[in-house]
């Protein structure tokens, strides 16, 4: 059983952001506990990326608060979501094909003894941190080139763990992926949840979604349009707030709300 933190380890309140005439977010709630993992679902331009940037410090926020631990925070680049403990795979990985698996890992925060390569600890940590997440590679010394989709994925996701974040996320990790790979790869996701690490995952996958998401958050139109609990919700009702039809469990509520505020 993994447990789930009563404070939000990140919490997203009336967040909006605006490029030039174009408004890309507009006031979007979101809560992430430790050991859960929250599926950020929509349709193109329903503003995912948008969001997970201004997490990340891509973009800073234009209004709102984001509150880390309970306490609100500034994150306006992404030195600043690393130092709170927010590690961010994008869907391009951003690994070196003809680097091998040890260099990818401590890319930029390479080990030094005496002024040069510290390649034995490295190696060490590597492999230690593959076990650690059960992670199967052929071999911590072959090039990234020589790998599959899902083990880049993987050591993607490994290089991230270096930093010991609290909250990891995850834009399309199974994009583009075989199902024995997809596999590999929410087995990963399972990992960090029981580990006690915060997931925020993107997805077009209902089904991925619904075999390892905890909560699904809808985003529409840059706006929120329902959070979820996975297991009391169809796929339909999901799909349908992605689409925005009318009929579904929360323009029903929002009808019903409505309705009592004008009373």
């Amino acid at each position: 059983m993994v447990h789930v933190s009563a404070t939000p380890v990140l919490a997203l309140r009336g967040v909006s952001k605006r490029f030039g005439a174009v408004q890309a977010l507009t006031d979007v709630e979101l809560e992430v506990h430790a050991g859960e993992v929250v599926a950020l679902v929509g349709d193109n331009g329903a503003g995912k990326s948008t969001l997970v940037k201004t997490i990340a410090g891509v973009h800073p926020i234009d209004e709102g608060v984001i509150e880390w631990d309970g306490k609100p925070v500034t994150i306006t680049r992404p030195h600043d979501a690393q130092a709170l403990g927010i590690a961010t795979v994008y869907q391009d990985l951003a690994l070196c094909d003809n680097i091998d698996v040890v260099g990818n890992l401590f890319l930029g925060r390479e080990l030094r003894k005496w002024g040069v390569l510290d390649e034995v600890e490295m190696e060490r940590r590597s492999r230690e941190l593959l076990t650690t997440l059960s992670i199967r590679i052929p071999s911590v010394r072959i090039p990234i080139a020589s790998l599959s989709g899902g083990q880049r994925q993987t050591v993607a996701i490994a290089r991230s763990m270096l930093g010991e974040p609290k909250l990891v996320i995850l834009d399309e990790p199974t994009a583009a992926l075989g199902v024995e790979q997809t596999a590999q790869v929410l087995d990963l996701v399972e990992r960090l949840r029981e580990r006690g690490h915060a997931v925020i995952l993107i997805s077009h996958n209902m089904a991925d979604v619904k075999a390892v998401a905890d909560k699904v958050a809808v985003l529409r139109l840059g706006r929120n349009n329902g959070v979820f609990e996975v297991k009391t919700t169809s796929q339909e009702e999901i799909i349908s707030a992605i689409t925005g039809a009318t009929d579904n469990a929360v323009t029903r509520r929002a009808a019903r709300t409505n309705g009592e505020v004008s009373k």
